[in-house]
């Protein structure tokens, strides 16, 4: 018998759902169903400051508007953050982390006198101003109260796994992709507050929740080299990863919150039914053609 396959939806709420969202939450529910496999709803909260409860609740309303089902408990990784702190006191214990003091005047400051300096996918990379800091320096800055985040040391985490190109993954075809995490540098992990990031806590969410499929968005397809590179160092299974086309408006721009994309919510008040969204989605999407 084949493996189950498991697919998820893991929304940030820090705001309404839009069409965009819609998609990619569709999109891992059908795959999950016709399989006869499971769909798991997590919500990514851990940005206290941001992520609201009401913004939890219109989520889980609007998916349920929608017709979607999901099985078992909604994980909330804010209920979770011992989780994460395991998997960075892993990482700590190789010798893979560092704390890093910089505001990001200061890095910016320092790419600006740097012109040079490598770029990746979201743009330039850390410089590495904190790298060399000393062990006593950075206890001292820390024992004083100073705000720091826990970056990744890209190089050694990249040796420790095998060395450049050692490292892939596999998409829902079946093709074989390299790992290059060298191009997001140095990630935060954690920060002084916050055991976590994106990146940790993500990677450590779908082991837990036996994730078998990823399905995201574009704009993520970056993120899973540096997600593989965590997997390897935490001893960690690798999902298959498939990523969606990004719905745009009608001036080509990618549908966001911070744009102030139309939300599902509007939608409803408007009289849009949830066939209305499928529709709209079948036709901004070109029939839930994958990206």
């Amino acid at each position: 018998m084949p493996p189950l396959l498991i697919t998820r939806f893991a929304p940030s709420p820090t705001g309404h759902l839009h069409l965009g969202h819609a998609y990619s939450a569709i999109l891992a529910h059908e795959t999950a169903r016709v399989a006869g496999g499971r769909f798991i709803l997590r919500l990514e909260d851990i940005d206290q400051s941001r992520c609201l409860a009401p913004y939890s609740d219109a989520i889980i309303d609007d998916l349920r508007w929608l017709g979607l089902e999901w099985d078992g408990p909604v994980r909330r990784q804010s209920q979770h953050f011992g989780d994460y702190q395991s998997a960075l006191d892993q990482l700590a214990e190789k010798g893979l982390l560092y704390p890093c003091f910089c505001t990001r005047k200061d890095i910016a400051a320092e790419i600006a006198r740097a012109p040079t300096a490598p770029h990746g996918p979201e743009g330039a990379l850390y410089p590495g101003l904190c790298k060399a800091l000393s062990h006593a320096e950075a206890e001292s800055r820390i024992a004083s109260g100073e705000a720091y985040a826990l970056r990744l040391d890209s190089e050694a985490a990249i040796r420790a796994s095998g060395g450049p190109g050692a490292l892939a993954f596999h998409d829902e075809e079946g093709c074989r992709h390299i790992a290059h995490p060298e191009e997001l540098g140095d990630v935060v992990l954690a920060r002084k507050d916050v055991p976590t990031s994106y990146h940790l806590a993500v990677t450590v969410d779908d082991a837990i929740q036996n994730i078998s499929h990823v399905i995201r968005g574009e704009d993520l397809r970056h993120a899973t080299h540096i997600h593989r590179l965590l997997q390897a160092l935490l001893d960690l299974p690798t999902p298959i990863y498939q990523t969606h086309a990004l719905l745009t408006d009608e001036r080509g721009r990618r549908l966001a919150k911070r744009d102030k994309a139309q939300t599902l919510q509007s939608l409803r008040q408007e009289g849009w039914t949830p066939d209305d969204v499928r529709a709209a989605i079948k036709r901004l999407s070109g029939g839930f053609a994958r990206g």
